[in-house]
């Protein structure tokens, strides 16, 4: 008898749980995040818009927190800690492949880069011949110096990373000071940013392949039908809106809004951390 009614009860509630709206069933905490590439302040006014925006698109509270260093942000990623992501392809790949994450939106445009030297340097002509010499660039896991460093396959015969903290400017500028043989740059910075009579002064001696630009993933703890109802959100009227911080951020003056993407156009690129840093 006693039997009977727990199967009774268990039966009522399973019914009862079936009956809810997807957003009852999903009701708890989304975290949303980005890499410690500002400080907390900083980030706080470019990402706060968004969790804000999601909040009331989802019905569900949507928190945006600075993962306060990088440690802590790869740590907790590999925990699957957060739900809402904002970061670049290498990441994005990574969390699609092991978390089962799905990508939504990404800035337009790809992402490549290339190593730089003097002109006059006749000891270096190739990517491969700085071999145990040192070059200057953002700190891995920053995309633009794994590209480089994937190029090594004996991690033994990598070259050493002076790590510079900021812009591809601040890069520059140590090399320009001669503190390595040379420097990886993002092709945009190159072409556009740096002047005629200083690009004249430099060869080029690698360039990474074109990668999909920096997205906006999410969990499996969201539904199906959030997923397609965030996607189409964030790309007109007050969700586009909502990310005005991050693409002024990413994207300057131009100002080029957030696109559609998948998880195909993301496949890959979790390489760029297994195979180069330990751990991944």
């Amino acid at each position: 008898m006693m039997k009977l009614v727990l199967v009774k009860k268990t039966l009522i509630f399973m019914m009862f749980i079936l009956a809810l709206p997807v957003n009852a069933v999903f009701s708890s905490e989304l975290i949303f995040t980005a890499p410690p590439r500002e400080s907390a302040q900083a980030g706080n006014k470019i990402y706060q818009p968004v969790a804000k925006y999601l909040s009331q698109l989802l019905n569900r509270k949507v928190t945006y927190k600075h993962p306060g260093n990088w440690f802590n942000y790869q740590s907790k990623m590999r925990k699957d800690k957060y739900d809402i992501i904002f970061d670049g392809p290498h990441f994005t790949s990574w969390r699609i492949a092991h978390l089962k994450y799905d990508v939504l939106v990404k800035l337009p445009s790809e992402l490549q880069f290339m190593v730089v030297t003097d002109a006059n340097n006749f000891v270096i002509d190739s990517g491969k011949d700085v071999t145990g010499k040192r070059f200057c660039g953002i700190s891995p896991p920053n995309l633009s110096s794994l590209s480089f460093l994937a190029t090594f396959n004996n991690p033994m015969l990598q070259p050493r990373v002076i790590g510079i903290k900021g812009s591809m400017q601040d890069v520059y500028n140590a090399f320009e000071k001669e503190k390595c043989s040379a420097a990886v740059l993002r092709n945009v910075f190159y072409e556009k940013k740096l002047p005629r009579d200083k690009r004249d002064k430099l060869k080029i001696i690698f360039k990474s392949p074109e990668m999909p630009n920096q997205a906006i993933s999410v969990s499996s703890r969201l539904s199906q039908k959030e997923k397609s109802k965030i996607t189409n959100a964030l790309l007109e009227g007050a969700g586009k809106k909502s990310l005005n911080g991050i693409v002024k951020r990413f994207s300057g003056a131009a100002m080029r809004p957030f696109v559609r993407t998948n998880n195909v156009e993301y496949k890959g690129y979790n390489k760029y951390l297994e195979g180069v840093i330990f751990g991944w």
